[in-house]
């Protein structure tokens, strides 16, 4: 549905003056003036504009001065240039005098009043005057003429539409709320200018993903079409789609209160789009991963001192570095950092190769920021992290190699900058620095786990007996639906597949007897590490929603056959490490028992706020509003998963506290640790507490959490041992489609240098998972594809993605089904069942044979679990090769995402061993003079060399 918005008016301002220029004699500004005839034009979106010209003033800022501001040149009244026009929002009130000017009113960029009557400027032209009250766009639309610009005024109208800021999130951003996809109000809607290409799906929400400011389209995915406004919806929507063809804006606006987006050619000026130019400031340099720029390398232990070095040519007059401590709560929805100190920095060398020394002592653990204030000349500039975008990350910039921006001149820096002043924290970009406990320790056995990961409904119907059964098991206050054959696709509510309009209730009868029936195929397969989605009781089929953390779910069987199942485990060498959420439980359930179906114990039984029950202090209630789902807090609001205090002692001391606690009952059946469901939600000082709980009972268990953005504040030695890798997961996918390794690698380069080295070696590699689509379906072979060759090439680049993954530091996770060809796209069809061949499926059995090779391989040389890892050997669009070193064994892992083979030629370290192995094929490789080691790389696939 799109929705017509009505034309702007066409009247132009019409400016009569007879007022001089401000740099005229004094007695000259008294002269009288014309009042101005006409009213401004009603502001509306932008227009598409003439053939685009350089910016005729180059890197000088045209500024509106008037007596308002005594005639400075300010940044909040700059013009910036767009395209053909400069263009520019500022506020004015009462009657004003002004001319349009650069910082020196050079003679080219000195507007003012030209013929009477006219709305053309002159160059060197008299003063205007006119009488403002509110917030205005001006444009100097200079299309027809460089130096004679013709002036549009626009009214703006009162800000319509929501307060909090407003990301574009897709695909583009990961999913996540970056800061360079966030729309800005600029007069009459908000605006986001974007580059991107090819169709590309996407929402527009805030950063919490909040329903009532998450915008898509209702009913299925939307279609939206160039230069047409969109109806968007808010709430639970689907996607929005719109086919990229390089510079576009896109405009958000609420007429009448209805959200509409507007997706066209570029025609808006960013005002934070302006780039550096001088030279002095663009010789700046700093690499956060080159030792001579900062010592030590990456995260560190607390009582660290680390030196810093900037790099730059003569002409700097001051250079300081500003060191911060990051607050990092919630799902990235409160980013703050606070200035710790700020250290001027102590000139050496001579010439031009000058560079700019100062060190710190970091005594207290934490996630910090660090940035370089420099002054040239008058001019201060921010040389601070880059531009790289990092997948699910709301912070920008990779570590490395920076950028310099420019930040003003502000108030006090002259002399001595002791404030910031106008600077936003948020528009700095820190480079990233971790500093973690020095006793930080994780279990020795997780940097050997190689993780098979299951979704227990799905994997193997091992008891059919205890099947839910429709009609009898209930889904909250309705009930379950039960897949006759085991091979079909998930049910999806509204897609025509015959289901019911319930969300989660379809069930295929997985349980814990049959992944016990399975443990020999998983101990075969290569994995030693079990990580299982909830098994304990609770309504729906994925289980997050809890009914009884001290029940095993009796449609996975019982609490008898958990401990059955960590006892045979651990005869094939195998651990056990479940997962649950102790953010939320389910509206079904004994703790809060909306629908009665636990025996009115719960703290909104039957519908009603309950203050007698035990669990009466777990939840959050508003008792003064009428509407059951208004009077309590459901996780990023949805009813069904009331939200957990977790403040309260008496779920503490139920969750780890107590000697018989859920944590410490479930380590005592045979559980080797945790995977903590939504970890960014719950407190830190609660998984403080949490951990030391845990350890206490059992040293050695393992700590996940899952974060899908940079986890650095969970792996500080006090909350998590590792964290789920979804950063990872993107970069690895995305060099396996054939994305440049140049451009995604540096992600991974900044795990390595943000995690601590414990926690970089046990993080959860995964490359599927039963939250996002799975890797063959990313990959290329989607439902509509049947086409063998291209599902033979899908199936390629995932062994291309598996033999990095286990050719990586990190503990790999195999989703089940992958190793034998499962696809399936977002929930619920990446929860597909696995295809057993007794059950009618068709397991591809040769992609089954390679990736048990794969997994051999990394179990045979374990210089590829526990080796270093440093930046790679070499890096361009198609290759990554990397060296890893442990004692007296080497590796050197290559891959190739291009389609046709290629030729590695490296040069090793003089103490390199003088041959090396293939660890598949197991042909030699010599290393030749000067320590040259030349080999090949098969077509989208890798080559492991080891010397033992």
């Amino acid at each position: 549905m799109s929705m017509r918005v009505p034309a702007p008016a066409r009247m132009l301002l019409m400016l009569a003056c007879a007022i001089v220029s401000p740099h005229a004699p004094a007695a000259a500004a008294d002269a009288a003036a014309v009042p101005m005839p006409a009213a401004p034009t009603v502001a509306a979106a932008p227009t598409p504009r003439g053939p685009c010209r350089p910016n005729p003033l180059g890197t000088r800022q045209l500024y509106l001065r008037g007596d308002f501001n005594q005639w400075a040149a300010e940044d909040s009244r700059a013009l910036y240039w767009n395209c053909s026009r400069f263009e520019g929002v500022v506020t004015l009130e009462g009657s004003t005098r002004f001319k349009f000017g650069d910082d020196g009113w050079a003679a080219d960029a000195d507007f003012g009043a030209g013929a009477l009557d006219s709305t053309l400027l002159a160059p060197k032209g008299p003063e205007l005057r006119r009488e403002f009250h509110g917030t205005y766009r001006m444009l100097l639309d200079m299309a027809d003429s460089m130096t004679t610009p013709n002036l549009l005024v626009q009214a703006c109208p009162a800000q319509a539409g929501p307060t909090p800021t407003l990301f574009l999130r897709g695909a583009m951003t990961g999913w996540s709320a970056l800061d360079d996809y966030a729309f800005q109000y600029s007069c009459d809607a908000w605006y986001l200018n974007v580059t991107l290409t090819g169709r590309t799906e996407f929402k527009v929400a805030d950063i919490g993903w909040l329903p009532a400011s998450t915008y898509g389209a209702k009913g299925g995915l939307g279609d939206v079409a160039a230069n047409v406004p969109f109806h968007l919806s808010t709430g639970d929507v689907a996607n929005l789609a719109f086919e990229f063809k390089g510079e576009h804006t896109l405009r958000l606006a609420f007429p009448g209160g209805m959200p509409t987006l507007g997706i066209g050619p570029l025609t808006w000026a960013n005002p934070r789009q302006e780039r550096v130019s001088d030279p002095v400031a663009l010789s700046l340099r700093h690499d956060s991963r080159a030792a001579s720029d900062k010592s030590p390398f990456g995260a560190m232990p607390a009582g660290t001192e680390a030196g810093f070095v900037l790099h730059g040519g003569p002409g700097v007059a001051e250079a300081w570095l500003v060191l911060e401590s990051r607050l990092l709560t919630g799902n990235q929805d409160l980013l703050e950092y606070r200035e710790i100190a700020r250290l001027p920095m102590t000139r050496s060398g001579s010439g031009d190769d000058l560079a700019w020394h100062a060190s710190h002592r970091f005594d207290a653990k934490g996630v910090y920021g660090y940035w370089f204030l420099v002054r040239v000349g008058a001019q201060w500039f921010a040389y601070q992290n880059n531009r790289d975008v990092v997948p699910w990350t709301r912070e920008k910039g990779s570590n490395g190699v920076g950028a310099v921006d420019a930040l003003g001149a502000p108030a006090g820096f002259a002399t001595a900058p002791l404030a910031l002043g106008s600077v936003s924290p948020a528009t700095v970009r820190r480079y990233r620095l971790t500093v973690y406990d020095p006793a930080f320790e994780v279990p020795s056995w997780a940097r050997d786990a190689i993780f098979y990961y299951i979704f227990p409904d799905r994997f193997r119907n091992g008891d059919p007996s205890n099947d839910p059964k429709p009609g009898v098991t209930r889904y909250h206050d309705k009930t379950v639906e039960l897949h006759n054959d085991w091979n079909q696709l998930p049910f999806k509510p509204h897609s025509g597949d015959g289901s019911d309009d319930l969300y989660s209730n379809d069930f295929f009868g997985g349980d814990i007897a049959g992944i016990i029936e399975k443990l020999d195929y998983i101990a075969d397969l290569g994995a030693n590490t079990l990580y299982i989605t909830p098994l304990f009781r609770a309504s729906s089929n994925h289980k997050y929603d809890t009914a009884d953390y001290h029940q095993v779910d009796p449609g996975f069987g019982s609490n008898a056959d958990f401990a059955r199942l960590a006892s045979e485990a651990a005869k094939r060498g195998i651990r056990l490490l479940p997962d649950v959420s102790l953010n939320h439980v389910g509206a079904d359930s004994l703790y809060f028992d909306r629908y009665g179906n636990f025996g009115g114990q719960g703290a909104f039984a039957n519908g009603r706020i309950n203050p007698a029950s035990p669990y009466a202090d777990w939840f959050s209630f508003d008792a003064t509003q009428s509407e059951p789902d208004r009077q309590y807090r459901g996780w990023v609001g949805v009813k069904g998963l009331p939200e957990l205090d977790k403040s309260s002692a008496s779920f503490r001391r139920f969750a780890y506290g107590d000697a018989d606690s859920v944590m410490l009952h479930w380590l005592d059946q045979g559980a080797a640790g945790w995977r903590m469901d939504v970890a960014p939600w719950v407190p830190d000082d609660f998984w403080r507490e949490w951990r030391t709980a845990i350890r206490a009972h059992k040293p050695d268990a393992l700590l996940v959490s899952e974060a899908w953005f940079d986890a650095s504040k969970f792996l500080l030695g006090d909350m998590f041992d590792a964290t789920m890798n979804y950063i990872f997961r993107n970069v690895v996918l995305d060099y396996a489609a054939g994305g440049d390794a140049q451009a995604s690698y540096p992600s991974l380069e900044l795990v390595r240098e943000a995690y601590p080295p414990q926690s970089l070696h046990t993080a959860m590699n995964l490359l599927s998972g039963h939250d996002v689509a799975r890797t063959l379906h990313v990959l290329g072979w989607k439902p509509e594809v049947v086409d063998p060759a291209a599902i033979a090439l899908a199936k390629q680049r995932l062994r291309l993605a598996m033999f990095f993954q286990l050719s990586y530091p990190g503990a790999p996770a195999i989703f089940y089904g992958d190793e034998v060809g499962v696809t399936g796209g977002d929930d619920p069809y990446n929860r597909g069942t696995y295809p057993w061949a007794d059950r009618g499926g068709k397991p591809d059995l040769a992609l089954l044979a390679d990736v048990k090779a794969l997994l051999a391989m990394r179990k045979a040389h374990p210089v590829l679990s526990h080796g270093s890892l440093d930046a790679p050997l070499l890096l361009d669009a198609h290759r990554i090769v990397l060296l890893r070193r442990d004692g007296a064994a080497w590796a050197v892992t290559a891959t190739n995402n291009a389609q046709v083979a290629t030729t590695v030629r490296i040069t090793l370290p003089a103490d390199a061993p003088a041959s090396f192995r293939d660890a598949l094929t197991g042909e030699m490789h010599a290393v030749g003079a000067d320590h040259v080691l030349e080999f090949a790389v098969p077509a989208l696939f890798g080559t492991a060399l080891v010397a033992d």
